[in-house]
């Protein structure tokens, strides 16, 4: 049995991502001296079949309580993030990705068990700040929806607090009974 929980939004990632990261993965061959000798077979065609993997791969979605993300060529990672765990989204940006038109989304969340200090990073996503911006308000109305009291009644969350301070009185006068005696 399966639970469908309805999306809020679905991310689109920019085509450039493929340029991106044909160009990174072909800086760390040049880089090292055991890789040189792969940047022909890469730029001819390995580099290109891979990138265009890797976007095709790439999902992301945002439901009313979770981000979930998908990526991998060859293995393929699945992340779901619930809303309330998350403490920060920060926007990266370096030389090659602003001549792409491109940011990293970095998303960190309490409880980081991430040594590299972030959960999930977001490459290339379409309207990236709009993005930003929905994930935080839907984070804001699961928050404040769990902060409200399951009773909208007054009259009936007043007389559970009174039964329950009742409850307490009468564990207090055991207490103090069974002690002097």
């Amino acid at each position: 049995m399966s639970v469908t929980v309805p999306m809020v939004e679905e991310a689109a990632f920019n085509p450039k991502i493929k340029t991106y990261v044909l160009l990174t993965v072909a800086f760390f061959l040049t880089i090292s001296f055991a890789g040189i000798p792969l940047l022909l077979p890469w730029f001819l065609g390995l580099g290109q079949a891979i990138s265009k993997r890797y976007y095709e791969n790439l999902k992301c979605s945002l439901s009313q309580k979770h981000l979930e993300f998908k990526k991998g060529v060859l293995f393929k990672v699945e992340k779901t993030i619930p809303l309330e765990n998350i403490q920060d989204l920060t926007f990266i940006e370096n030389p090659l990705l602003k001549y792409l038109d491109l940011r990293i989304l970095k998303i960190e969340t309490a409880g980081n068990s991430n040594p590299k200090g972030s959960d999930m990073k977001l490459i290339g996503i379409v309207g990236a700040s709009d993005f930003k911006k929905q994930v935080l308000y839907q984070r804001e109305l699961l928050v404040n929806k769990n902060k409200r009291p399951e009773h909208q009644n007054g009259e009936d969350t007043q007389k559970e607090t009174l039964k329950v301070l009742g409850e307490i009185r009468d564990i207090l006068e055991d207490m103090r009974n069974t002690s002097s005696k």
